[in-house]
Parts: structure tokens; C-alpha cells; sequence
């Protein structure tokens, strides 16, 4: 360790309170993190579907912590991820959109800040920021969005193409930087999927690990979005119209698959896209087959996620490290498996918005928790300083999750949250909107040039926000205070009242005016 470091992990340990002897215990953190992972798609979540088994994300669960509420921001990746690492919203880190933002890497993160109060520190696998991991010991990363099969990977600055399906390479490369690790020191591990993202390629072992089955549809599936403004009726995300054929696996899917790879994918798909064609569906069976193919599909990826979770877990179990290591697993958004007809994320609706948070601390989080309170990603950042003893610095936003963990109920915890979406029209034609969440409401302004519209949801009446009642009058007491509300939140959370245009990705015009 060197100088510069003893120092700031000695002034990190007396803002704590802490002494000297106590730095070895200081826990381990490894954060696995996905891509589009729906919490519907996790057994400890408890989807009427059940869709899948998960046994080592339901392990965590059980050992630990389920957050049912665990809120984005703005639910799409790179924003995502980049309010995860700072604690902060996108006005505030400068990563709007997946289109045209990148990263400054100047900026404070929580893996800067560990870094400098002593920990080792290594992101591994999907990273999709533009620019070059910082705060980083060790950084093997995914360029862009990364391959399934084969994929290339950036190792401190130099790429190169690893052979094998990218879930078991992530872990590959997190379990060789542990055993590598200084172990006098603690550790942040960020190990980061590129799974389960479209195109959804499962690997070779799961084609057919589901027997062909006939998956439950969701009572949304064919909805009609009536009732709401322009926005629900005119995106371009629904399994009917917007999958095509490389997301169906009905064309030469290409992937950098070894010979026995692609002999073995053609086993599977072709006889089936064959049945498929034959069969000339039409309407809503075509839109059925669609869905079971999509689902077979995403689920063989998660079920490579669960097995490598396992795996991580073991690790752990095998080295002694797991009584004081903190294990989380999230999501950076929640995805749309069929709900509303839909895939992909982006808007304020449940299923995107929501993220799964999976959180192991052993003696601090009693086995088997659930919590039902609003948390987010922003709370990641300042949960970790904290659980590390190192000061939580004021520009973040978030508030630490620690007093949670530990089975208290802060009096003052949040009950509202702000979000905010802006890219568009690519992809998928999701215009921008922004509002805010409570427990039961949901007040929604869309502000495209073409859309001026405000919508309200009742959670309570309405699970499925299908209904958008703000112009009832009987709501108007409702409405005002969740305009209040709102106004309140984009005050606190210095919110401008004018965005750049470059905020809104590639669109020819910038938003109306909040």
C-alpha cells in the first residue's frame, strides 16, 4: 500500500470511528450486475408465470435480502450504470442516453472513493460508459455491448478475443482476479453481465432447457393501450411489430460460434423455424409464438447468469470469505417480458422502472428479509462508503441503504421518487417523460413536442396501469399534491428546467420545457 493511500484509509477509518486493527474487517464487496434482468425472471420474486428456477439468486434471497421496490432513475443501461457508480442523477453525471453520451471519468465514484480509503478494486465485463473505467486497479471490460459467443474484451487498455460464451468469461476473469488479489486488503469486485441483453443467445448447454413449453401469457399481453395518450400507442417495442427475425433466431444468426457451436445451434433452431413456417400463423398465435420463443430464449441467459452466481458464491464459501464479504445482485433496469405486449425497458411503468436487488451481508442482514420500501440505484454508491467506513461525500443523492440492511426504519426514508427518461426517437420511439412514484400513484408527464400529456396511475385499483385517470375529478386533490410533490423533488434534486438537446440522443428537436 502506498503512502498516499495509508493516509486516506487512516482518515476514512477515524471519520468511522474505527481503529487501525479493525481495517481487515472491513467487508468485501462484490457487486454482480446485469443487463436487462426482469425481477420477474427470478424465482425468489415469485412471478405467477414461473418462469424459472433460480437456485443460487434464490440462495442470495434466502441468506439474505429481496428489495421489492428497488427504483431507477432513468431505465435504460449506460444512464444507468453511470448513476449507479457516482450516487447521482444524469443532469447531474452527464449520461443522458445510450446515443451520443459518454462518461467523464473525472467525476467522483464510489470505486474511486474505496480506492483511495484502502480497497482493491476491479470491474469486470460489460461496462457500455464510452469512455475508460477510472478508479479501477484492475479493469477487463466488454467493448460497447459485447458479443455472446467469443467475444472481445479490453484488458487495462488492450483488446483482444477470448474464446467461449461471455456469461462463464466474466466469471472467468472476476475468479482469476480474486485469487489473484492482495488478501491482506479488502476487495470491490464489479463483476457485470452482458446477459440477458438482446439478441438473447443462450448458450449451447440451455437450447432446449425449457422442453418446448408453452409459457403463461401475461394479462397484458395483447394490450390495447386505449385509455392512455399517444405515447403508449405509438412506441416501436412490441413483440408483434418490432422483433424481427435475427431476435427470433428465424434468419443465419450470426455469433462467433465454433463449428461444433453452430452445428449444434442449427440442431435446435432450424427443425423449429421450419415447423414454424410452415405453420403460417397468423394474429394473435403468431404473437403467442413470438413470446415462447423470446422467453426460451432470455431464460436460457439468465439460467447462465444463475450457474455463474453459483459459482462466485462458491468461491466465496471455498476461501472463508463469505461471512464477510457483501454479496448484491441487481439489474441496471427491469425489462418487459410480454407485459403490455412489450419487450425492452425505457418507461416509467413497473416493469422497466423496478430493478431486482438481491443483498447477502452476513450478521448484519437477517436471512430472508423482504423490503418493501423505496430504495434505488443511487443508494448503491452511498451504501457501500458507508458499509466501508469511508465518508459519504454531500453531492450524492442517494442515501445509504446500511440502516435498511441492518433492520431499522429510518423515520425520514423516502416515500416519493423522481424519474426521468430522454432518449428518443431511437430506439424505440419511447418519448421522454418524467414523474413521480409513491407507493399507490404514479404522475406522469410526457413531454415530447408532439405529446403534452400528464397521466395518472392508482397502483392500488390498477396493478397494470392500464387506466390513466388523472383528468377524473374526483383525483384532483391527488393530482395536486403529486404535482407538489414533484415540483418539491426537482427542486431537491436540482433538476434544470431545460435540458440540452444532445440530452435527448440523435432527435431532431429537443423537448418541450418542463
Amino acid at each position: 500500500m502506498t503512502a498516499r493511500m495509508t493516509l486516506a484509509l487512516l482518515a476514512a477509518l477515524a471519520a468511522s470511528g474505527a481503529s487501525a486493527e479493525e481495517a481487515p474487517r472491513r467487508p468485501n464487496i462484490v457487486f454482480i450486475f446485469s443487463d436487462d434482468h426482469a425481477y420477474q425472471a427470478i424465482g425468489a420474486y415469485g412471478d405467477p408465470r414461473d418462469l424459472l428456477e433460480t437456485p443460487n439468486l434464490d440462495r442470495v434471497a434466502r441468506e439474505g435480502a429481496r428489495f421489492d421496490r428497488c427504483l431507477v432513475p432513468n431505465s435504460i443501461c449506460g444512464p444507468s450504470r453511470a448513476s449507479v457508480l457516482t450516487g447521482t442523477y444524469n443532469h447531474i453525471n452527464g449520461f443522458y442516453n445510450n446515443a451520443n453520451s459518454r462518461f467523464d471519468g473525472n467525476q467522483s465514484t464510489f470505486p474511486k472513493l474505496l480506492r483511495a480509503a484502502g480497497y482493491q478494486t476491479a470491474m469486470v465485463g460489460k461496462w457500455h460508459l464510452v469512455s475508460e473505467p477510472t478508479g479501477f486497479d484492475y479493469w477487463n471490460i466488454l467493448p460497447g455491448q459485447g458479443l455472446y459467443y467469443a467475444p472481445d474484451m479490453i484488458e487495462m487498455g488492450v483488446r483482444s478475443r477470448r474464446e467461449g460464451y461471455v456469461t462463464d468469461l466474466v466469471t472467468d476473469v472476476s475468479l482469476d482476479w480474486l485469487k489473484r488479489r492482495d488478501k491482506s486488503r479488502p476487495f470491490l469486485l464489479m463483476s457485470q453481465h452482458k446477459a440477458p441483453h438482446r439478441p438473447w443467445s443462450p448458450p449451447i448447454r440451455h437450447l432446449g432447457h425449457d422442453g418446448d413449453r408453452e409459457y403463461p401469457a401475461p394479462p397484458t399481453l395483447f394490450d390495447d393501450y386505449s385509455g392512455r395518450s399517444l405515447a403508449e400507442r405509438d412506441q416501436d417495442m412490441t413483440i408483434a411489430r418490432t422483433m424481427n427475425a435475427n431476435d427470433l433466431k428465424l434468419n443465419d444468426f450470426r455469433e462467433r460460434f465454433t463449428p461444433e457451436e453452430r452445428a449444434a445451434w442449427d440442431a435446435y433452431y432450424k427443425p423449429r423455424n421450419e415447423a414454424f413456417r410452415a405453420a403460417n400463423l397468423q394474429g394473435e398465435a403468431l404473437v403467442r409464438w413470438k413470446y415462447n420463443r423470446y422467453l426460451h430464449d432470455y431464460l436460457g441467459c439468465v439460467k447462465a447468469i444463475d450457474e455463474n452466481v453459483g459459482r462466485i458464491l462458491k468461491y466465496l464459501d471455498d476461501e472463508g470469505l463469505a461471512d464477510n464479504t457483501i454479496v448484491v445482485y441487481a439489474s441496471d433496469q427491469g425489462f418487459y417480458l410480454g407485459e403490455h405486449g412489450w419487450f425492452d425497458k425505457r418507461w416509467i411503468f413497473e416493469e422497466s422502472l423496478r430493478t431486482p436487488l438481491l443483498v447477502r451481508w452476513p450478521g448484519v442482514v437477517e436471512p430472508g428479509t423482504t423490503e418493501g420500501r423505496i430504495v434505488s440505484v443511487i443508494d448503491f454508491a452511498p451504501t457501500f462508503l458507508e458499509a466501508a467506513g469511508v465518508a459519504v461525500p454531500p453531492e450524492i443523492q442517494g442515501r445509504s441503504l446500511v440502516p435498511i440492511l441492518r433492520g431499522e426504519a429510518p423515520a425520514d426514508w423516502r416515500t416519493s421518487f423522481y424519474y426521468q427518461y430522454f432518449e428518443y426517437p431511437d430506439a424505440h420511439r419511447v418519448r421522454p417523460h418524467f414523474g413521480v412514484v409513491t407507493d399507490r400513484y404514479k404522475l406522469v408527464r410526457f413531454d415530447a413536442p408532439d405529446l403534452d400529456a400528464w397521466e395518472l396511475f392508482d397502483l392500488q385499483e390498477d396493478p397494470h396501469e392500464l387506466r390513466n385517470v388523472h383528468d377524473d375529478p374526483t383525483r384532483k386533490p391527488v393530482v395536486d399534491e403529486l404535482k407538489r410533490e414533484l415540483e418539491r423533488l426537482r427542486q431537491e434534486l436540482k433538476v434544470p428546467a431545460t435540458f440540452p438537446r444532445e440530452a435527448y440522443g440523435n432527435s431532431p428537436f429537443p423537448a418541450a420545457s418542463p
